[in-house]
């Protein structure tokens, strides 16, 4: 097996439920190892590495971002998290596949931007929705014209709540619904936006708090601007009725709608209306995480371009400092921990 061909060798950050989807069942599907894991608990590590086949346990995260074997870094911490380990991460020479957003506000993620420049290493925030053919094909009809000029973009991003004692409730691990999940509907917007004459400028913005927790975002709807004149209304919330994650896109002579853009492998479906008549494309159930991991790897060991890279991480950080100043809270705090 040539060196292109061999399997990253993985380590894992903390032992998050997201990571049995997002990182264990696509590395299990394309032939990648899980070396390593570490949690602040050990036993949770060793629990989560008997359950998804990790190799190893290490003692702590800097044991893990040290570990000779590892050559990326899976980061699936706290919001307030991703920021401090990815540059510790980058700084050891390794690879960093980051959960959303990179880092707490923009200042972090440019911190974050200059650790990739100085490691040369590759580097990516996990958008995986971006991967998967539903969003592949939405692109290109939105860019084959059969929409005519577009007009309105809109993304809603909404789930019931979490627990209360969820981290992403906590304002001091940079939690929040914008920072969940509204960072997908502005980063859809924003690569929906070289259809639109280039990416959205804020308009406005309005939020709701959760319960009693000051500047922590139950709901924030953003409305947005783009160069061509489109407009563009982004909608999340924390603490929805049901789960909702749908992209539209409304031009002169048409619509198209991905029912499920955030998860697309969960519904694959696609629906155009124009002056020609409806249909409904189905794009697939392969995981948005495996296409994500297959682009990472052949990133990594091959060099082959990434559509997104730190410097669109900050662009879209900035966005959402934006938006949380426009709707009366601060941006999110770097990490004290």
């Amino acid at each position: 097996m040539s060196p292109l061909e061999e399997p990253l060798r993985i380590g894992v950050l903390g032992a998050a439920r997201i990571s049995g989807r997002s990182i264990v069942a696509p590395a299990a599907t394309l032939g990648h190892r899980l070396v390593a894991v570490a949690a602040r608990d050990r036993r949770r590590a060793e629990a989560f590495a008997q359950e998804h086949g990790v190799e190893r346990v290490v003692g702590s995260y800097a044991d893990l971002i040290a570990d000779p074997e590892v050559d990326v870094v899976y980061n699936p911490l706290p919001n307030g998290l991703h920021g401090p380990w990815n540059i510790r991460a980058l700084q050891a020479g390794k690879h960093v596949l980051s959960e959303k957003p990179s880092a707490s506000n923009a200042e972090e993620a440019a911190a974050v931007g200059e650790a990739v420049r100085k490691a040369g290493t590759t580097f990516m925030e996990a958008f995986h929705y971006l991967f998967h053919p539903v969003t592949q094909r939405l692109l290109a009809i939105a860019e084959s014209g059969e929409l005519g000029r577009i007009e309105h973009i809109a993304t809603v991003v909404a789930i019931p709540p979490p627990s209360d004692a969820d981290p992403r409730w906590s304002l001091a691990l940079a939690g929040g619904a914008m920072m969940d999940l509204g960072c997908y509907g502005l980063h859809a917007q924003r690569m929906m936006g070289r259809f639109a004459g280039g990416p959205p400028e804020l308009v406005s913005a309005r939020a709701g708090i959760h319960r009693d927790l000051t500047d922590v975002d139950e709901w924030l709807n953003a409305e947005l601007a783009f160069p061509g004149g489109a407009t563009g209304s982004a909608r999340c919330h924390m603490a929805y009725g049901e789960v909702e994650m749908t992209l539209r896109i409304v031009g002169t002579e048409g619509e198209a709608v991905a029912h499920n853009f955030v998860l697309p492998h969960m519904d694959d479906r696609l629906s155009i209306t124009t002056r020609s008549g409806s249909r409904v494309e189905t794009l697939g159930e392969r995981s948005s995480y495996t296409y994500q991991l297959e682009a990472f790897a052949s990133a990594v060991r091959m060099g082959t371009p990434l559509p997104i890279d730190s410097d669109d991480a900050v662009s879209n950080m900035r966005l959402i400092d934006a938006c949380y100043q426009a709707a009366g809270m601060p941006p999110r705090p770097a990490s004290a921990h």
